[in-house]
């Protein structure tokens, strides 16, 4: 009978008493689907949030509340723009952890500390919004009398006031994705000009919200990550992260046994 085992199952696994017992199965598909997508997803979705912004061909910062006021006062677009940029967030944070796992040994340390980093950027930028975007929603449905008086509040709000002074941090964001592609570069995950594109692209985010700029470092990012969360999806990644660990290890004897099929002949 032809044993129609998968690949990994079919080697066989020697115990101290003589005994033959299966292998533990590989990872499941949920393990590096969710993060392959949310690789794909991650510049897309930046991308669309910018571009969806009212005053995208603007170069100018906004820094008086009156100018902000008349910017989102009424407009769906500029608070939808700004909610898919917020849901973001947790695309980053997976992004970054995920990414942890694909190097072995060269460039390992700064993936990990890049990681650390970008999670933290990750959580600033769901303040950012929460606390920029959101709450403007709610100043929005005041009548015209009652909101022309908010304009102090929004002041503050703008000047990053009290404890708003955190999302400054929001540049370690794109400072770990950099940290990252360098690292990923250098374990030879991905190549030079990828990781380019994922470092560039991320660099664009430290200008602020100039949007026509940060559009085009989400289209870089879009050519770096999506092509990464591809080969994620088709378990590829993990699959040169094993080689790579095992080629660092010393040879196992039993390694180079034939392969025995546990059941069946």
């Amino acid at each position: 009978m032809r044993n129609d085992r998968p690949a990994v199952a079919a080697r066989r696994i020697r115990t101290g008493g003589g005994a033959e017992t299966a292998p533990s199965p590989g990872p499941d598909r949920a393990t590096w689907s969710s993060p392959g997508l949310a690789l794909i997803a991650f510049g897309p979705m930046l991308l669309t949030g910018f571009l969806l912004h009212p005053n995208i061909a603007s170069f100018e910062l906004v820094t008086e509340a009156e100018a902000w006021a008349a910017e989102f006062r009424g407009s769906f677009a500029f608070h939808f723009a700004h909610l898919i940029v917020l849901l973001t967030a947790p695309l980053a944070a997976v992004v970054g952890v995920r990414s942890m796992r694909f190097t072995h040994g060269r460039g390992a340390w700064l993936v990990f500390i890049g990681g650390v980093l970008a999670v933290f950027g990750a959580f600033t930028l769901a303040v950012d919004k929460g606390s920029l975007t959101l709450v403007l929603t709610a100043f929005d449905t005041l009548p015209d009398a009652e909101f022309e008086q908010i304009y102090p509040a929004l002041q503050v709000l703008l000047d990053r006031g009290g404890w708003l002074w955190i999302v400054y941090f929001l540049a370690c964001l794109p400072l770990g994705f950099a940290l990252q592609a360098i690292g990923l570069a250098k374990a030879g995950v991905v190549g030079r000009g990828q990781a380019a594109l994922m470092a560039l692209g991320m660099a664009t985010l430290f200008v602020g919200d100039v949007e026509i700029v940060t559009s085009v470092g989400a289209v870089l990012m879009c050519f770096g990550y999506v092509p990464l969360g591809i080969r994620e999806l088709r378990g590829e990644l993990d699959a040169a992260r094993a080689g790579a660990g095992s080629s660092l290890s010393a040879p196992d004897p039993e390694a180079a046994a034939p392969a025995y099929p546990i059941c069946g002949g």
